[in-house]
């Protein structure tokens, strides 16, 4: 009898790049952008997008990514968002499949936008495809200025950075220098944002990318 050796987490990969496809094609019918938001657990995801989601003049939804718990899909609901929840009960990202299903209770006709916030991790989530337009790294002040090389697949595949809590600034030892010079380092093209979800500071700028994002997938719509 012949064996055959199979490496089942390519497999598993394969069968997730099937998944995340059909997701781009059909947001890309549809014409919605979907954001993929990166980063460690209180690095200020939830808050970030409850304050986009109040300033931001476009129709959105968002999916929560949580081991467990669906707090902060009910902080999105409260803002007058849809959001749904993928528990992983132990999983350290979200996969395609998953978001697939998810997108089928989602009113997509009625949609220019999707967040997802990620599972809280700097590793495991960049390795995978999801089917979104834009992988964004998120990560705050408090979290030290040495993340971008200690995690570089994020920050090399993020097409924006997003340095949040900046009014922490006075307490907390962080060289902005160093942080920003890794991030150019490992990914030049990078957009670069620096703002505080508290006092506001920066937000108009965040705002003003994803209107340009939208933009532009809408001028991409598949007839």
């Amino acid at each position: 009898m012949t064996r055959k050796k199979i490496d089942v987490q390519q497999a598993v990969m394969a069968a997730d790049l099937g998944y995340a496809q059909k997701i781009r094609d059909l947001l890309a019918e549809k014409g919605i952008l979907m954001v993929n938001l990166i980063g460690s657990p209180g690095s200020g995801k939830t808050m970030l997008l409850e304050r986009t989601l109040t300033g931001l003049d476009l129709r959105c939804a968002v999916i929560e990514g949580d081991v467990a718990t669906d707090r902060d899909a009910q902080r999105i609901r409260a803002t007058g968002t849809p959001s749904v929840q993928i528990n992983t009960n132990g999983g350290c990202h979200l996969e395609a499949n998953w978001v697939a299903g998810t997108l089928e209770q989602l009113p997509l006709d009625e949609l220019d936008l999707i967040f997802v916030e990620n599972v809280g991790n700097l590793v495991c989530p960049a390795e995978f495809d999801i089917g979104e337009d834009c992988k964004v790294a998120v990560s705050s002040l408090p979290e030290g200025s040495d993340k971008p090389l200690k995690y570089p697949l994020l920050f090399s595949e993020a097409a924006a950075v997003v340095l949040t809590k900046i009014d922490l600034k006075p307490y907390v030892d962080f060289d902005e220098t160093l942080y920003w010079d890794d991030v150019t380092r490992l990914n030049p093209k990078a957009r670069r944002l620096r703002l505080s979800s508290l006092s506001g500071e920066g937000l108009e700028f965040w705002i003003k990318m994803l209107y340009d994002w939208r933009e532009a997938k809408k001028a991409c719509r598949r007839p």
